[in-house]
């Protein structure tokens, strides 16, 4: 990194100069629509170690990509050269649409994570943390690199350092004024701005709801999250054959799961958001699972252009939506809709719509 610029840019400006810088920041970051704006340093050595012992458990499952640049996820400073400070980010992405408790409860209805019914968040936050730095070097000839779930980085760790909330007993991160619907993003810099105090307290308490109604009991302990087990990772990350045992708890959720947020008592708070991309697409939001089962993998690409749901890829899509017909009430309709692609072309999809036509021949008898 060339960085001597900055370090001697750094060197001239006053205490009061960089303070006055940071307060700048933030605000240019509300103007663009960041909920809350922190800035830490790069010391994560506590969570390293969670990071550590949690790949040595293997909760990390089939996401290899958590070990692959060791030590660099957890040292942002050896991530990129010469990062003196990180400017961490949070965007509200609820939508006053989102009918995440009532569909749930809806077996033939499709049930997809909230943070995925809109424009992919990554392609939002990216563009918007880029007109950050970029009106930040318009100040100062600062380095600025921006990530936004996309890189080796602990964002829920440097958020909690920046004072944006505590890291809950289902690793999510919480606020006790916007509870947990919000993405993160950061900005590594060789700017040293001041750090922001911050308030160390876990406010979980005692409470342990997220725990207690995790369908699959991922949640293995507060702050303990085995992704084997989590219907977010099953539904997006992993692309095999998903544990018969596990397919029945899966219920209708075809891409990721809110549970443990939905009954979090700090989501009481939360704020819907400002963001127009995150308007829900293509009735994603209220969608039966026979009609999202329909799609050709045209249909597929075309409708989740632009969309977190590009992820899981169309096999696993209808992989999900196979096993939430598995779980719906028999009906006629369920019925034909397995039927439909009984000789689907993926061996996988062939083998979880064959696993869904025998849970109804089992109900019906």
């Amino acid at each position: 990194m060339k960085s001597t610029t900055t370090e001697n840019m750094n060197l001239k400006m006053s205490q009061k100069e960089l303070a006055n810088l940071s307060l700048e920041i933030k605000s240019i970051a509300n103007g663009l629509g960041f909920s809350q704006v922190g800035i830490t340093d790069t010391n994560l050595y506590n969570h390293e170690q969670y990071l550590n012992r949690w790949l040595e458990n293997n909760y990390h499952g089939e996401m290899n990509y958590m070990k692959k640049h060791g030590v660099k996820r957890s040292r942002p400073e050896e991530l990129i050269e010469g990062t003196k400070t990180v400017i961490s980010v949070s965007m509200d992405y609820l939508h006053e649409d989102y009918k995440g408790t009532e569909l749930i409860k809806n077996k033939d209805m499709a049930f997809i994570s909230g943070y995925a019914l809109g424009r992919d968040y990554h392609k939002v936050m990216k563009k918007k943390l880029q007109k950050l730095v970029d009106l930040i070097k318009s100040r100062i000839p600062a380095y600025g690199r921006v990530f936004v779930d996309s890189g080796p980085v602990l964002e829920k760790a440097l958020a909690e350092k920046s004072g944006l909330g505590w890291i809950g007993k289902n690793t999510l991160l919480l606020n006790k004024e916007r509870g947990s619907f919000f993405f993160l993003g950061e900005i590594y810099t060789n700017l040293s701005l001041p750090l922001d105090e911050i308030d160390e307290k876990d406010h979980c308490g005692s409470c342990k709801a997220c725990i207690d109604v995790c369908p699959t009991k991922a949640i293995v302990g507060p702050k303990q999250l085995d992704a084997r087990k989590c219907i977010s990772y099953l539904t997006i990350e992993y692309k095999g054959s998903i544990d018969k045992e596990l397919r029945p708890l899966m219920g209708n959720r075809i891409f990721g799961c809110d549970d443990c947020q939905l009954v979090c008592p700090w989501n009481k708070f939360a704020k819907f958001t400002e963001e127009e991309d995150f308007k829900p697409r293509h009735n994603l939001n209220n969608s039966s699972l026979s009609k999202l089962f329909k799609w050709t993998k045209e249909d597929y690409q075309k409708k989740t252009r632009g969309s977190p749901i590009r992820r899981a890829g169309y096999e696993s899509w209808s992989r999900n939506i196979a096993i939430a017909l598995g779980n719906a009430d028999t009906n006629k309709e369920v019925f034909e809709s397995l039927m439909s692609r009984k000789n689907d072309p993926s061996a996988i999809v062939r083998e979880h719509v064959k696993w869904a036509l025998d849970q109804h021949k089992v109900k019906a008898l």
